[in-house]
């Protein structure tokens, strides 16, 4: 029982982690159709970003964390103006290839920038482990625990109760309608790319105290990412919670129960299965094409 409420720990604050990263994936395909895979790089950026400002910079952990998620969100409307609105003939298929060359880029000015060793960044808080029925809950699971339900109340409020996130939702039904209305749909694309990089950003810096960060994390944490998405259901940012929590908490079974060699492979394990039996996802909706 103890090493069953240990895992569940793990597998719970690792979920939370990916669960922030799939609500990037989601948020942008529901704005926009597009899936992002330079979203990793992100994640990769946010991390790196809050070490070298906490430890390099000194600067305070708060403003270390809010300065790492700026930059990222910078990061995603360089990517939307630079490369993506310029596209001539937007095909989704041409436009897939140029996020994976802006990870491939990325990753090449984040080698060059941090060096090829792995970075680490000191917990958010000093205090002792609590013991939990004899198994051991770090503070910092805490922290991310408590910042993920910070950013999911926050983007509900935001759709919901303000102005430009109806907007956005708007945009996201229907970008020809929103147009018709007067609402800049160009402007919520781009802030749709700011957002969606932002919570890769925050991703990277949730994870930076409990995991070794380099340049070449971003391939893997997305990948993550973009399962617990499909698996939740792709534009649907409760199925991203629910999905990121479901792989984490099913990687760390796996990891303890069978063998730590599944960790990787267990995620694309479930994501097979979900495209064979639901491919809409645990909580997307099937859609409907009429001719």
């Amino acid at each position: 029982m103890q090493e069953l409420i240990q895992y569940l720990f793990s597998g719970i604050t690792n979920g939370a982690v990916y669960a922030v990263i799939a609500l990037g994936f989601s948020m942008l395909y529901s704005s926009t159709g597009l899936i992002n895979f330079a979203h990793g790089e992100f994640v990769m950026v946010g991390a790196l970003t809050l070490i070298s400002l906490s430890k390099g910079l000194n600067l305070p952990l708060p403003v270390a964390f809010a300065g790492s998620v700026a930059i990222t969100a910078a990061a995603g409307l360089l990517l939307e103006r630079l490369a993506i609105r310029n596209v001539r003939k937007p095909h989704p298929i041409v436009l897939v290839i140029i996020t994976v060359g802006a990870s491939i880029l990325v990753r090449g000015i984040a080698m060059l920038c941090w060096g090829k060793d792995s970075l680490n960044c000191p917990p958010y808080s000093n205090h002792a482990p609590i013991d939990v029925a004899g198994a051991t809950l770090l503070p910092q699971s805490i922290w991310i625990l408590a910042l993920t339900l910070l950013v999911v109340i926050g983007l509900h409020v935001f759709h919901k109760r303000f102005l430009t996130g109806r907007a956005m939702l708007a945009t996201a039904i229907s970008r020809k309608a929103a147009g018709v209305v007067g609402i800049p749909t160009d402007i919520m694309v781009l802030l749709a790319f700011a957002m969606s990089a932002a919570m890769g950003g925050i991703g990277g810096a949730l994870i930076a105290p409990i995991s070794m960060s380099s340049f070449d994390m971003g391939m893997t944490l997305g990948l993550k990412g973009f399962c617990a998405a499909m698996i939740g259901g792709l534009g649907s940012s409760w199925g991203a919670i629910f999905g990121g929590l479901l792989l984490g908490v099913l990687e760390a079974l796996g990891v303890g129960f069978l063998s730590s060699g599944l960790k990787d492979a267990s995620a694309f394990v479930l994501l097979l299965l979900i495209l064979y039996f639901r491919p809409t996802g645990l909580m997307g909706k099937a859609t409907v094409q009429r001719f």
